[in-house]
């Protein structure tokens, strides 16, 4: 990857902090529940402290009979997790914005490209579960529609540590991928 400085491309006024699917079902089922915890709080004490954005992901199932065709097989059982599980297990603050969502990608079927353009926002910083699933997805089709995707190493995880560390290691190939410690020192 090009020689680039965190500082210029985190810059609170061009950055959104993305928390992704932080669902209770989700982080009770990671790997390193502790640790991604740990430094998911990290990475958002830091947003707030620097005045930026932070958007939380929802999970939101297609109503039923309007399923996509690869969601019907993907699901096929259909989401088998009790109300409380899907609750958020970060609770967002007034300021926050919570965006429904029905892919893997935080851009299709939502108004997150044009929240990003009508701020002039260019980077988008991922924290969240899954790694290998929507954070690479939304990371990658960031990058394709022009904006700055910035990992945050720490504070995104998986069920898999091999499919997390994996798609790490690919998307450091492409994107800055960063630690808790390392972005809450760029937005001190």
């Amino acid at each position: 990857m090009a020689n680039w400085q965190l500082s210029d491309i985190v810059k609170p006024s061009q950055s959104v902090l993305v928390v992704w699917d932080v669902h209770k079902a989700l982080v009770n089922s990671i790997f390193n529940k502790d640790e991604f915890m740990n430094s998911l709080n990290t990475a958002i004490n830091a947003a707030r402290g620097a005045g930026v954005p932070i958007i939380f992901t929802k999970i939101t199932p297609y109503p039923q009979g309007f399923e996509s065709p690869s969601s019907k097989l993907l699901y096929r059982g259909g989401f088998q997790f009790r109300p409380e599980d899907m609750e958020l297990a970060v609770k967002p603050g007034d300021r926050d914005i919570v965006l429904n969502k029905n892919t893997w990608s935080i851009f299709v079927g939502t108004n997150f490209e044009l929240l990003l353009r009508n701020s002039s926002r260019s980077t988008v910083v991922f924290t969240g579960i899954a790694t290998e699933i929507g954070v690479e997805t939304s990371a990658r089709h960031a990058f394709a529609l022009g904006f700055i995707p910035v990992i945050v190493s720490d504070a995104v995880s998986s069920r898999s540590r091999e499919a997390h560390e994996r798609s790490l290691a690919n998307m450091s190939s492409f994107f800055p991928v960063i630690s808790s410690a390392e972005l809450a020192k760029a937005w001190k």
